[in-house]
């Protein structure tokens, strides 16, 4: 099935479309509700009416429909005798459609078809289904109210919350550019919001270390620590603890080396005796007197290091008892904080870094306020920008649907679109503006929403006004519509009829009616009437075309006797619905 992209110009004037819209319900199928055993119903583009006597059981279709998208269910809805009632809706929609993100957010595949399925068992129980995926019933809901609108005496979805007023009149204003640039803004604002609390929680929390920090960097300071010094100090100590038996020994060793029956002096008796002779030896003795030569030079290195170092030997006990006490002093800090000896100079940089922050973070923190500052007035430009677009776009909106009410016998209503300024506390990525759509049914009555104003058929044309109006901003959700036609003939029936064909041009619409008028511009039509066999009644659909169709449309013109001329009006109000 081939996919179009949304129509996001001006309705075109009826007619049924040949391709798949973007967004459609394409196949209903019950089992076992109420007074249906089983049903499967085709649904295509364009209008699709629904029509049958009082009784017949048209309520129950939308009811099942409901039932797919998450509506309450109740063990009166299992047909009786049944174990359980089950309700299947398929929805052909764009690849980008809301729906299938919600889906990916809840970890489920995103695959086309989609389709939602119901079962309520004859307790009362229910399980939710997303392409046989098991969901939760709220999950549907929300799959569900992206999907598809209902508007009617008992049922209605879509522009009755008023939190998506906003949104629809964003859309209707063409304000998608602005609106994301004010939520820019308010990004850039809360960000810099958020540097600024963190600061100030920081600077506080280090304000509260001051006298702690001030003490620790004078004291490791005075202390001066170095890398590597507690083992060059450890073994400084050792060597003074042991410095006197070192000289001793190191005495004793030049005595053994220089002294009177040393080596020095046996080497050099030996290195005569061997010169005495050594003419008569010829070359044989060279061997011998180089190694005695080496030996002595040897021996010599020796004794001058052994001097050195018995030299450098500072047998000061004042020195020990300092070195003692620096290796105790920076061992001691080492524990006080809590770390090792070798990094408390790593430590002392940190605490001066930290001492110098909180000395300079009230000069941080006044530019972070200006930053803030700052922020705030873009955001606050930009939201005010919007805001106005807002309020030309809503005269505009109000306008629209009010050209819209006359022919729908609304004449006395009075549509508003009401924009009040919020409380700084409440300003958000959406901007300054609290938007809801009101109306005042009777002159001189204070305008309030419309679920609670308006009532039965005049709600249902109240929402065909809206959406006939928004349509070409709002072309994605399929439509419903419940005797929107209720209490109305002639030529507002006429005019309900024209509007929703206007509306099927852009989405899929479904109407129950019982009005000739707008029966007769369907694109497709289908008879709702009850049957019973033997002891069991039951309700059934059928598609009707031609002559059955011209036949119904007379029916509900003439009544039980439908007559000639009923079915001559029949043909001419098909034949004038024809674009």
């Amino acid at each position: 099935m081939g996919r179009q992209p949304a129509n996001r110009g001006r309705l075109p004037p009826g007619g049924a479309f040949g391709t798949l819209r973007p967004h459609m319900l394409t196949r209903l199928d019950i089992r076992d509700v109420v007074l249906i055993d089983r049903l499967e119903l085709e649904v295509g583009p364009g209008l699709a009416v629904l029509t049958g006597e009082t009784g017949a059981g048209k309520s129950i279709l939308l009811d099942a429909l409901g039932l797919a998208l998450g509506d309450r269910s109740e063990a009166g809805l299992v047909r009786a005798g049944a174990s359980q009632a089950t309700v299947s809706a398929t929805f052909e929609i764009a690849d980008d459609h809301p729906a299938l993100g919600l889906l990916v957010e809840a970890g489920l595949p995103a695959e086309l078809p989609l389709v939602l399925r119901r079962t309520v068992a004859a307790d009362g129980k229910s399980r939710a289904f997303v392409n046989d995926q098991p969901v939760s019933v709220g999950l549907l809901r929300r799959i569900g109210d992206g999907l598809v609108e209902i508007h009617g005496q008992f049922e209605q979805r879509g522009l009755l919350d008023p939190s998506t007023h906003r949104e629809i009149l964003d859309a209707f204003g063409g304000h998608g550019g602005e609106a994301k640039r004010v939520a820019e803004t308010h990004a850039a604002w809360r960000s810099a919001s958020e540097a600024l609390t963190a600061a100030e929680a920081e600077a506080a929390r280090t304000r509260s270390e001051e006298g702690f920090l001030a003490a620790s960097v004078d004291e490791l300071q005075k202390l001066q620590p170095k890398p590597g010094e507690e083992s060059a100090l450890a073994e400084e100590r050792t060597l003074l603890a042991n410095a006197g038996r070192l000289v001793e020994t190191i005495n004793a060793a030049l005595a053994d080396l220089l002294g009177e029956r040393g080596a020095e002096r046996a080497i050099g008796q030996a290195r005569r005796a061997l010169d005495r002779v050594q003419a008569q030896a010829g070359s044989r003795l060279d061997p011998a007197m180089a190694g005695l030569d080496r030996a002595a030079a040897e021996l010599s290195e020796a004794a001058r290091a052994l001097s050195s170092v018995g030299s450098a030997l500072d047998l000061d006990p004042a020195k020990l008892e300092e070195t003692d006490d620096r290796l105790h002093a920076l061992r001691d800090a080492a524990r006080k904080h809590g770390v090792a000896v070798d990094a408390l100079a790593d430590l002392l940089a940190s605490l001066e870094g930290r001492l110098e922050a909180l000395r300079t973070a009230e000069s941080r923190i006044g530019g972070l306020r200006r930053e803030v500052d700052a922020a705030r007035t873009a955001y606050a430009a930009r939201a005010e920008t919007l805001s106005k677009a807002r309020a030309k776009a809503a005269k505009k909106l109000d306008r629209r649907v009010a050209t819209e009410l006359t022919p729908l016998k609304l004449d006395r209503a009075r549509f508003e679109t009401r924009i009040e300024p919020l409380d700084e506390a409440e300003w958000s990525a959406h901007g300054l503006d609290r938007i809801a759509f009101l109306v005042a049914t009777n002159p001189g009555a204070e305008p309030g929403p419309i679920a609670k104003i308006a009532s039965g058929g005049e709600l249902a044309r109240f929402m065909l006004a809206l959406k006939v109006v928004l349509a070409e901003t709002q072309p994605t959700a399929t439509l419903v519509f419940d005797e929107v036609d209720s209490g109305v003939g002639g030529a507002v029936a006429d005019a309900v009829g024209e509007r929703l064909k206007r509306l099927a041009g852009a989405m899929q619409v479904m109407v129950v009616t019982h009005s000739p008028q707008v029966a007769a511009r369907g694109d497709r039509h289908w008879r709702v009437l009850k049957s019973a066999r033997g002891a069991m009644v039951t309700t059934r659909v059928e598609p009707l075309a031609d002559a059955a169709r011209r036949e119904e449309i007379a029916r509900m013109l003439a009544g039980a006797e439908i007559t000639d001329a009923a079915r001559a009006a029949a043909a001419a109000l098909i034949d004038g619905a024809r674009p």
